[in-house]
């Protein structure tokens, strides 16, 4: 058991690829900032990469009250051993409380190294974040059992607490140019040789192309859709909405789409403006999976669907009527 009172602020990493940053530092840091300012400590922004000084000013501007960055060539692209030994460098001469990660596939691989090393626990895939009233302990959310129970897991003999969050769950907050804060630059270098990975070359996978988590409006298939040749009529909505096209696992387990396009718990997690569920059930895991999308639209021939549930707008009918007759529709308003 570490002494409890070493340990102050809230930190939240923000991953950076070739410089640039990814969206779900800075939804974590709209999440922390009441945390923060609830327990009357700092929040702190942590870059770890290469030319990321402007990354560290924008996660000032979307709420850390300063950052602390770790520049080198060797941060350019990640590597288990090099941002795991910077990251365990930095608590240990820092000593948080908290530290908050992106679920991304980076974050899952450097998380549990990162809590092991430092002899802590780690809740993967929380949903919620909330100070417990009774301990002042951070209280993590996540599915667990399939996604049919919420677990609230708490770390209350170790420090720092932490957690990983995947991107979409929660919304980046305002971006205000007036805010200002300190960059703390730190000097930790790794040599080649610590380093046991070797990147041979970088390719653009269908994943990246596929971009479900930036979406602002995404047309989804269940199983409900029938087979792969009914996913021709989303394709054609998708098309007339500029939409990004997703499916439930399901589709994915039946063959007709690829993993890259699954929403839900055991795929990516989205926060659209506008979100079509199409011959979708509603399974918890897929409900988990959209929690963000600010509007959702069911299409589904069961009035009795889960789905109508959460559903902002239902449509009751078979969908290779509905579908075809809804792309018409809006073609015709967009001409």
């Amino acid at each position: 058991m570490c002494n409890l009172d070493d340990y102050k602020n809230i930190w939240v990493f923000i991953e950076t690829e070739c410089g640039r940053p990814k969206n779900v530092g800075y939804e974590l840091l709209n999440v922390a900032r009441p945390l923060a300012d609830q327990k009357g400590c700092a929040l702190i922004a942590v870059v770890i990469g290469k030319d990321i000084e402007g990354v560290a000013k924008d996660a000032i501007c979307y709420g850390a009250d300063s950052a602390i960055i770790v520049d080198g060539p060797e941060y350019e692209h990640y590597t288990t051993d090099a941002f795991t030994k910077a990251i365990v460098t930095l608590v240990e001469r820092y000593r948080p409380e908290t530290l908050m990660i992106g679920a991304t596939n980076n974050g899952r691989d450097m998380g549990p190294r990162v809590s092991c090393r430092l002899k802590t626990g780690l809740t993967a895939d929380c949903t919620e974040i909330d100070i417990d009233e009774k301990t002042g302990n951070i209280a993590w959310t996540r599915p667990t059992f399939g996604g049919n129970l919420m677990a609230t897991i708490m770390c209350p003999d170790n420090r720092p607490q932490m957690g990983t969050v995947r991107p979409g769950v929660f919304k980046k907050g305002a971006y205000d140019e007036s805010r200002t804060g300190e960059i703390t630059k730190e000097e930790i270098h790794v040599a080649p040789e610590e380093i046991r990975t070797t990147l041979v070359e970088r390719v653009n996978e269908i994943t990246e192309a596929v971009d479900l988590e930036g979406a602002e409006v995404i047309v989804a298939g269940g199983r409900g859709v029938g087979s792969a040749e009914n996913f021709k009529l989303l394709e054609g909505l998708a098309d007339v909405l500029d939409a990004t096209l997703g499916c439930s696992r399901a589709v994915v387990d039946a063959g007709w789409m690829p993993y890259a396009h699954q929403v839900g718990q055991s795929g990516k997690t989205v926060a659209p403006k506008l979100y079509f569920a199409i011959g979708i059930s509603g399974a918890i895991q897929h409900l988990t999976g959209i929690a963000g999308a600010d509007t959702v639209v069911a299409i589904n021939k069961d009035p009795d669907a889960p789905i109508f549930g959460v559903a902002d707008h239902g449509i009751v009918g078979d969908l290779t009527e509905v579908v075809p007759a809804l792309t018409e529709n809006i073609k015709a308003r967009k001409a």
